[in-house]
């Protein structure tokens, strides 16, 4: 049987030694995965005793090392004690190689997807994009995947010159083709970057108005105030002025009424008084000014406004209501004759100023 095995012969080498080589094989396959096994469990109790997670990223990353990758490279480093042809020392190097490379590449691939499963874990309420996110995982994967292979390719001997040259004439090529695609699939990048709006969103661009209900790759879905859906190409939408109203911090109010030119002079005195009164029994509310603003063409024109420290469109019609019935109460008791329709125009507050706006995302739940 010995003789057999010396004499017999698989790839220019006696069957005895691809023996011995496995054997020794099987024995550093079995040493590498209990150090590795020893060093994960080590990490695991450095971890317990940090509170930021990139300890525990590192440790998820490291246990999707695949033990078929201990084999290959416990076969190698068998390979290794015995003297081998030229060729074989140069090929366990191109194998050494590839086998590190792969491995790296599955450790890069766990690390994206850690990311973006962190990155759809909703948190203070926020929604995240799982269309953006999914997008830019795999084409980050895709990127990891395509260097890998162009080393690997590179690394054995192939002039891959001429092969990137080739792809990029090609790439060139598929997006003159699919250019409109490609434009919509930029902005919905762009919109998951930027977030200009996040779905459960109102939003307001040119005459369309709505609660934002997908994101996609190409198009994005806004329910309507009337109920129907609008679909729209994510590059139409960017090229719109977009009103977000559910990021209104703060609401400023202004209207303007008028009362007849026989009012006397001290009941119009009494008018920015009787306001401010009545809007300071509203914690809500911070008042601003109320002024006999001027002489219209037939009344004498008022003009009111207040900050209404919420975006709640009900909380603001149920104030503005009972400021409009109190302005009638007392308007009745001085015998003042008014204009019963007020003009009110509703701004959003920012930080710096007061941009004139519509109503917010509250009207939604309303119509």
């Amino acid at each position: 049987m010995r003789e057999w095995l010396l004499n017999f012969t698989f790839l220019s080498m006696p069957l005895m030694k691809w023996v011995t080589i496995i054997g020794l094989g099987i024995f550093y396959f079995f040493i590498i995965l209990t150090v590795w096994q020893l060093i994960i469990a080590r990490l695991k109790k450095i971890a317990l005793t940090t509170t930021n997670k990139f300890d525990d990223v590192i440790i998820e990353v490291m246990q999707s090392t695949q033990k078929i990758t201990f084999a290959f490279l416990a076969l190698l480093l068998a390979l290794r004690f015995f003297d081998l042809p030229i060729k074989w020392s140069i090929r366990l190097d191109h194998l050494t190689f590839i086998v590190i490379g792969v491995q790296v590449a599955i450790w890069a691939t766990k690390g994206i997807s850690i990311w973006a499963r962190d990155k759809l874990t909703v948190r203070d309420g926020e929604i995240p994009n799982p269309v953006i996110i999914s997008m830019l995982s795999w084409v980050i994967k895709t990127v990891v995947w395509t260097i890998l292979l162009l080393t690997l390719l590179a690394n054995v001997g192939v002039n891959i010159t001429a092969f990137v040259a080739s792809l990029g004439i090609g790439g060139v090529a598929v997006a003159l083709a699919v250019q409109n695609i490609l434009s919509d699939l930029f902005a919905s990048l762009s919109i998951g970057l930027d977030k200009p709006f996040e779905i459960g969103d109102f939003i307001i661009f040119g005459d369309v108005m709505g609660n934002v209900e997908l994101i996609g790759l190409k198009t994005t879905h806004i329910r309507s105030l009337n109920g129907e859906q609008i679909i729209c190409s994510n590059t139409e939408l960017l090229k719109n002025t977009i009103h977000n109203y559910k990021r209104m911090s703060k609401r400023r109010v202004a209207f303007n009424f008028g009362v007849s030119y026989g009012t006397k002079a001290d009941d119009l005195e009494k008018i920015p008084s009787i306001i401010k009164t009545h809007l300071q029994t509203f914690k809500e509310v911070q008042f601003d000014r109320a002024h006999f603003k001027g002489f219209g063409t037939q009344t004498l024109d008022f003009e009111v406004v207040y900050i209404l420290n919420t975006d709640n469109f009900n909380l603001y019609m149920d104030i503005q209501q009972s400021l409009n019935l109190a302005l009638i109460r007392e308007f009745k008791r001085l015998n003042i004759d008014y204009v019963p329709t007020l003009n009110v125009n509703n701004y959003a507050l920012s930080a710096e100023q007061a941009f004139e706006k519509p109503d917010s995302k509250k009207e939604s739940t309303l119509t």
